[in-house]
C-alpha cells in the first residue's frame, strides 16, 4: 500500500502524518502546551459523588474534575462483568482512587476516567486487574486467535493474576518477544503501585509515551515502507526506543535532512487546510458537505457537476461509490467521533443501496478506531459512531469565530440597522437625553444615509430628538452603541 509516516518536530509541537500512495489518511497532532492525558494513570481525589447519575467527579489535577461512571469501576462488578454495586456504596468524597484517563476532556466535558487500568506495550496490552486473555479483532482467523492465546497463556509466569490482550503486531513475534514485553509490562504496573502509596492526592503516577514514540508502538503495521524523521534529536529517540523494543522498524527508520520542509514536500500542510474546510470536492465533480456541532457530525454528498454518460441512476451510484471511499478517509484525516450521519445522494435501486453500503464498511474497515455503522435508516440516511478518545483536528487547531461567534453567519447590515433603531426607541422611553448618537460599522452608517434613511429620519421626527452618526472602523458588522448625548 505504500504507507509512509512522515514525522514533522518543532519545540512547541510533533506532527504525524501517515500516507498512502501519496495521500494523508491521518493526521497525529501533539502539542507541548497541552499533551492528551489518554492512558495517564493518576491518584485521584473524589470531589462529589452523584447517586442519581451513578457516577463521581474526581480532581486529577485539570481545570474541570474528570468524570468517572459506576460503569468504569471495576469494584462495582461481579464475575461477570455486570454492576451489581451502587456507586454510593464503593466511594466517597474525599476518597482517594487510582484511576486512568480513557478520554481526553473535549469541548465542555471533563476527562473520562477509569478504575480498570490497561497498559499498551508493543505486542500487547496488560490489564492487572481483569485475568482475560483478550485477541485483536484484526485477527479474524479463529485458528490463529485460539493458538495466540494459548501461547500467551503459557508464557505468563506463575503467579501473575493479570491478563493481556494480543495486538495485531503480536501475530508474527516470537516467544522471547513476547515474553520480554509481558515483563516489561508487569514490571511497569508494580513500580505505578509501589509509587501510588507515597504519592499525593491528584498526583500523576504515570505518563504515556511521546506522540513520536507512541507511533512506533501504535501506528507501524507490515506495510509500513518509511518512517521519516526531521529533527536529529527526535530521531535519536526514536531509534533508541526501536533498537529496544521495535527492532523490525530499525530498517525503514530515515532522518531527513533537506532544506524544503518535511510537510511541504509531501503536500501534508496543504492537505491539513483542505481538512479545516467545510466542502471536500471529489474527483468526480461531485462534493462533501461536512457540518461538525457539539451534539453529531453531518455529512451531505452532492453531485456538483459530475454528469455520468448513461443515466442519472449511474451519475448517483457512481458519485456515492466515490463518496464512501471520501467519507472514511476524511473520517479518519479530521479524526471525526461521535454520532455521524451520511446523507448519500437518494438511490431508487436496493442493489445500488446495499453496494454503497458495502463499499463504505470496506474503506471503513482500515480505521484503527472502532467504528459502527448501522446501515440506511427509513430516512435513507446512514446512522454510524466511532469512538471518540481526542479531539478532532478542527478542535485542536482552530477555535470559535469571535465574530459570529461559532455560527459561521452574521447578521446583515439592515437587521442591525432595524435593531439600532429600536434601541434608540427603548432607550428613549428610559431617559430624557437631548441627542443620540449611534456607534456603528461603515457599512451599517452606509446603509442608514442611503436606503435606511427615511427610516432613521421618521423615528427622530418621532420621539422629537437629533440622531448623528459616526463610523467605528474597529466594529464589526453585529457591534453598535447608541450614546445619549
Amino acid at each position: 500500500m505504500n504507507e509512509q509516516i512522515l514525522i514533522n518536530v518543532t519545540p512547541q509541537e510533533t506532527r504525524v502524518a501517515v500516507t498512502e500512495q501519496g495521500a494523508v489518511q491521518e493526521l497525529h497532532i501533539e502539542r507541548e502546551a497541552s499533551r492528551g492525558l489518554v492512558g495517564n494513570i493518576y491518584l485521584g481525589r473524589v470531589c462529589r459523588v452523584l447517586p442519581g447519575m451513578q457516577s463521581a467527579f474526581v480532581e486529577i489535577g485539570l481545570p474541570r474534575a474528570a468524570f468517572l461512571h459506576v460503569g468504569d469501576i471495576w469494584a462495582a462488578r461481579n464475575g461477570n462483568g455486570t454492576e451489581v454495586r451502587p456507586i454510593e456504596k464503593i466511594l466517597s468524597e474525599g476518597q482517594t482512587v487510582l484511576i486512568q484517563v480513557v478520554k481526553d476532556p473535549i469541548g465542555s466535558k471533563g476527562a473520562r476516567l477509569s478504575t480498570q487500568v490497561s497498559i499498551a506495550g508493543r505486542l500487547l496490552v496488560y490489564l492487572p486487574q481483569d485475568p482475560h486473555i483478550g485477541i485483536s479483532q484484526r485477527i479474524e482467523d479463529e485458528a490463529e486467535r485460539e493458538h495466540l492465546r494459548e501461547r500467551v497463556h503459557s508464557l505468563i509466569p506463575p503467579g501473575e493474576t493479570g491478563g493481556f490482550i494480543v495486538r495485531t503486531v503480536a501475530e508474527q513475534a516470537s516467544d522471547a518477544e513476547l515474553t520480554a514485553d509481558i515483563e516489561y509490562l508487569v514490571t511497569l504496573w508494580k513500580q505505578i503501585q509501589i509509587a501510588a502509596q507515597g504519592a499525593a492526592p491528584q498526583e500523576l503516577l504515570y505518563q504515556d509515551l511521546l506522540l513520536a514514540t507512541r507511533v512506533l508502538r501504535d501506528l507501524v503495521t507490515d506495510s509500513t515502507e518509511r518512517i521519516i524523521v526531521d529533527s536529529r534529536e527526535t530521531f535519536a529517540k526514536v531509534l533508541e526506543f526501536a533498537s529496544k523494543y521495535t527492532r523490525g522498524a530499525l530498517p525503514i527508520l530515515e532522518h531527513y535532512t533537506g532544506e524544503r520542509p518535511l510537510f511541504d514536500l509531501f503536500g501534508v500542510e496543504e492537505e491539513i487546510e483542505r481538512a479545516l474546510a467545510r466542502r471536500v470536492d471529489l474527483k468526480s465533480g461531485g462534493y462533501l458537505i461536512i457540518d461538525q456541532t457539539e451534539a453529531l457530525t453531518t455529512i451531505d454528498v452532492n453531485t456538483g457537476g459530475f454528469v455520468s454518460g448513461r443515466s442519472f441512476d449511474d451519475t448517483v451510484y457512481k458519485t456515492n461509490l466515490e463518496a464512501a471511499q471520501s467519507i472514511a478517509r476524511q473520517l479518519r484525516l479530521r479524526n471525526l467521533g461521535g454520532i455521524i450521519i451520511v446523507d448519500f445522494i437518494d438511490m431508487d435501486s436496493q442493489e445500488h443501496r446495499d453496494s454503497v453500503l458495502a463499499e463504505f464498511r470496506k474503506a471503513l474497515s482500515r480505521d484503527r478506531t472502532r467504528v459502527t455503522v448501522n446501515g440506511f435508516s427509513q430516512l435513507g440516511l446512514v446512522e454510524m459512531t466511532r469512538k471518540r478518545t481526542r479531539e478532532s483536528l478542527a478542535h485542536v487547531l482552530c477555535e470559535a469565530c469571535p465574530v459570529c461567534e461559532g455560527r459561521g453567519e452574521l447578521k446583515t447590515a439592515r437587521t442591525i440597522c432595524y435593531e439600532v433603531l429600536r434601541e434608540i426607541l427603548r432607550t428613549d422611553r428610559q431617559f430624557n437625553a437631548k441627542e443620540y448618537r449611534i456607534l456603528a460599522s461603515q457599512k451599517v452608517i452606509d446603509l442608514f444615509l442611503d436606503e435606511e434613511s427615511a427610516a432613521l429620519t421618521e423615528l427622530g421626527d418621532f420621539i422629537g430628538k437629533p440622531i448623528s452618526m459616526q463610523v467605528e472602523n474597529a466594529y464589526m458588522q453585529e457591534q453598535y452603541d447608541v450614546i445619549l448625548v
